[in-house]
């Protein structure tokens, strides 16, 4: 579980792929994560048990769910169903979304983490 207050630019983020990187503050059942991606990263295809909901904050991102694609702008939200597979590509200027998770993903707990570092957003 996370402090019970923190910035996000405080937060070291979890490296979830080459080119992406989520700051996440987690409690027992939720989980909230300010994802950055770089420009044209692809997170490639994969599921996991949490179900997923997200906002895009900035930039532009290609999301494929199941079989439905379509390019977010900000503002723009999307659902994912647990264990449904899904993946993402980011616009060519980069972007960054809010994902949260229930239950948390306890998988990024593995994962390198690097030092606190100003986002994409705010």
């Amino acid at each position: 579980m996370s402090t019970p207050y923190d910035a996000v630019h405080g937060i070291r983020p979890h490296k979830i792929w080459e080119g992406a990187l989520a700051r996440a503050v987690s409690g027992d059942r939720i989980q909230l994560a300010f994802v950055d991606l770089e420009p044209n990263v692809e997170v490639p295809t994969h599921q996991h048990e949490s179900e997923q909901v997200g906002t895009v904050l900035k930039g532009v991102i290609t999301m494929t769910i199941g079989e439905a694609v379509r390019t977010l702008s900000p503002g723009e939200t999307y659902v994912i169903a647990s264990n449904l597979p899904h993946k993402a590509v980011a616009g060519p200027e980069g972007c960054a979304v809010i994902d949260v998770f229930s239950p948390p993903r306890a998988d990024w707990e593995s994962l390198e983490r690097l030092e606190p570092s100003t986002g994409r957003w705010p």
